[in-house]
């Protein structure tokens, strides 16, 4: 499974976990180095807190675009670390 924003691989993994209806990839499958902070913030009931971030391209941004579990609560644990891409933003799973 590949994501792709701007004609870019930004995260390519065989082991990807799918919950609610989202992919999420392992960190060492992302180029964490196209991703920068993000302004929104969101808290799951079940997961926890969200971080959010922005997948910059050749100096394009897709803001809030991607966001992560860095320390989500024991529900949600396969997911610690593990990146999903909005799906509506234009990044798209191959």
């Amino acid at each position: 499974m590949k994501a792709i924003w701007n004609g870019t691989v930004i995260a390519d993994s065989e082991n990807t976990v799918y919950l609610e209806g989202n992919r999420y990839f392992p960190p060492d499958s992302v180029k964490l180095d196209l991703l920068q902070d993000g302004e929104r913030q969101y808290t799951c009931p079940w997961k926890g807190k969200s971080k959010y971030h922005d997948i910059v391209v050749d100096g394009e941004v897709n803001a809030n675009s991607a966001w992560a579990y860095p320390d989500p609560k024991e529900a949600a644990k396969e997911i610690t670390g593990h990146v999903a891409f909005d799906l509506s933003s234009g990044v798209s799973l191959e």
